[in-house]
This record gives structure tokens, sequence and C-alpha cells, in this order.
């Protein structure tokens, strides 16, 4: 009989879909932009079990996208976090908040303008309430910014879920949300505040993130990368060298397509952002995708420079400068002989067709 109790017991957990489970994850909601950024920022961070995109704060019941964009909803775009306590607490969560949003501007969030685009944290406990306030103490204390801390504290009411199309935004659309995230000057803002603050370095509740989806790219043992490649991509990939300049396959090339590791296939830079900046070498003004590539500092010849490497396949790329044109004022500067060129009509027939929808 006791056997026959324990198996029954295990079926109703079953068929209730684990809610033991379920009880261990609390839920934290924040208003911090356009909900594409604030869901890619949480969702990196270790013990989020989901983000969820969605609209609160108004007094419109079960409004849409368009709805909300046009303003009067009084709701905001904002983002519910699921989260296991015992992996992240609510406190580190504030953190990452803090740490990705324009705290001073009540108005909207960088390009975006309107109160539905306000930052705002809205608190499910009275000790999330006392946690928020605390951390807004902090934040002010700290003196990073020059401008009053406006960001309100709000006890939730309702949370409405974002269309299907505006979940998990970041990785259906990777090569546009980038893009918008990078024109949006969300990330210029928020590395010049923390770097000129000296605060450069990630939140402790970010230092676990979940690692960039790299499963695609493989680098092939010692001796095949050197059977694969000629002695200049061997120089310059796996030695550090340099190929001249004005001498080298892609300086000049204006084709539209994409540039992959020599080694590994890795998507790293998009003809988009390939400028001409008159030094011989490919020149970008971002990566196509910024967690395969890799920034680490150089010390060689005398000087401090920013090298830049590929994730997987750990290929010498180039370096990094800050003499680059508007808006991102960044100029990778690229050897030809660590790339791969791989042209807009060939995109789909290599296996990078999800990069056509850029063209």
């Amino acid at each position: 009989m006791r056997v026959l109790l324990i198996m029954l017991t295990m079926v109703s957990i079953l068929i209730k879909g684990y809610p033991a489970m379920a009880e261990k994850y609390e839920i934290a909601t924040f208003a911090g932009g356009c909900f594409w950024c604030t869901e890619s920022d949480f969702e990196k961070i270790n013990g989020v079990k989901e983000v969820i995109s969605g609209y609160t704060g108004g007094q419109d019941p079960d409004p849409t996208y368009e709805e909300v964009s046009r303003g009067g909803t009084g709701h905001a775009e904002a983002v519910q976090v699921h989260y296991d306590p015992g992996l992240v607490t609510y406190k580190e969560l504030l953190e990452v908040f803090w740490r990705h949003i324009n705290p001073t501007d009540a108005g909207g969030q960088f390009v975006d303008r309107g109160s539905q685009y306000r930052p705002e944290i809205f608190y499910h406990t009275e000790t999330q309430r006392q946690d928020a306030l605390t951390s807004k103490k902090a934040l002010e204390d700290s003196r990073v910014f020059d401008k009053p801390i406006v960001t309100a504290i709000t006890k939730f009411e309702n949370f409405y879920p974002a269309e299907d199309y505006h979940q998990d935004y970041y990785k259906k659309n990777s090569s546009r949300y980038t893009y918008y995230r990078w024109s949006s000057g969300r990330d210029k803002f928020l590395e010049k505040t923390w770097k000129d603050a000296g605060m450069l370095e990630k939140p402790d509740a970010m230092k676990n993130r979940k690692p960039p989806d790299v499963s695609s790219w493989k680098r092939p043992d010692a001796a095949e990368i050197k059977n694969r490649l000629t002695p200049l991509q061997y120089k310059v990939a796996r030695e550090n060298g340099t190929e001249p300049p004005f001498k080298n396959e892609y300086w000049d090339n204006k084709k539209e397509g994409i540039y992959v590791d020599i080694v590994s296939g890795e998507p790293l830079f998009s003809s988009t952002d390939k400028f001409d900046s008159g030094t011989g070498w490919p020149s970008f003004t971002k990566p196509l995708e910024p967690d395969h590539v890799v920034e680490k500092k150089d010390k060689s010849f005398f000087m401090v420079r920013t090298e830049v490497r590929s994730r997987v396949g750990d290929s010498h790329l180039g370096h990094l400068f800050d003499d680059g044109p508007a808006p991102s004022g960044l100029r990778y500067c690229i050897n030809s002989a660590s790339l791969r060129f791989i042209p807009r009509e060939k995109l789909d027939e290599e296996g990078y067709g999800r990069y056509l929808e850029m063209f």
C-alpha cells in the first residue's frame, strides 16, 4: 500500500507540472526601456529560469504593443524575471538592473522616448520594496550619476505578456536586435558611465552568466589547422602576425556578405558595418556577433593596445581602436588572413541563412 501511495503521488506531481519545482522560483518585475534589451540582459544571469516581456504599470487591461507604443495606456514595456533565489538573489538582480539602464531619465531610455519606456521597479513583496529602496539609496550615494536618480519604485499590480514575436526577440532576430541595440545608444552610454566611475567590471550576478551559444562552431586540432591554413593565414591567426596593408584580400572588398573566422567558421563581422578607414586593412564599426569576439590587453611593441580574438577559433583577428566613425566611435582593424568572406548569395547554402535579413 505504501509503495502504491508513493507511485500515485509521483504521478500526481507529473500531471500537475512539477509544482514543487515551480515553488522554488520567485518573480521580479522591472521596466528599463525596450524590453528586447532588458529581456536579453536578465536571461544571461545564472539562476534565472525565464524572462517574459510584457506591459505593466498602466490602467488599460490587456493592451497591445501598438497601444502601448503610442502612449496613453499608462503601461511601460517591462519584463518579469523568474529566478531561483538559491542561485541569484533579488539584490543581485537589482544590481544588474541599475547597470543596464539610465536611472536619471524618467522620460524614456536612450533612443526610445515616452513614459512607455520609463525605468521603474515594481515590487511584489515588502522585502522587495525595502531591498529596492536600499539599492537605490546606495546608487545615489555612489555618485556614479551627476543627475538625481528618478527611477520609481512602485507596488506591482498586473502584468500582461507581450505578443509572441516579442518574446526572445534577441534570439529570433539576432542581427536586427544587435543593430537596434547598438544604434539606440544604450551600450555606449553604459560603457562610458561605468568606465568613468571606475566600475566597468560586471556585477557579481553576471560573472556566472550563461556562455554564448557557440555550439555550432568548433576549433579543429592543431595539426588540422596547420594543414588547412596557408602560411600567411597561419602566421596571422595562430602566431599573432600582421599582414601587409593594402595587399590583403578584403581591405577593399565592397560586396555584401559576412566575414567568419578562418579556423572555426563562427560569424564575426558584416559588410553592413564595414567602412574605408584608409589604413589598408578591413575595418568594422562593430562585430556581427559581439559574444564571438574577445578583447585582450596587448602590451607588445612597447605599447598597450586592445587585441581582438575569436572566441571559439581563438584566432588573432587584429586590434580595436577608438578612432572610428559615429555612432560607435570604434574601429575594429582586422586582418583579412584571419577571415573568410561569405557573399550574400551563398549565405543560405553555407549554413548562414539567418543573416540574409540583414541585406
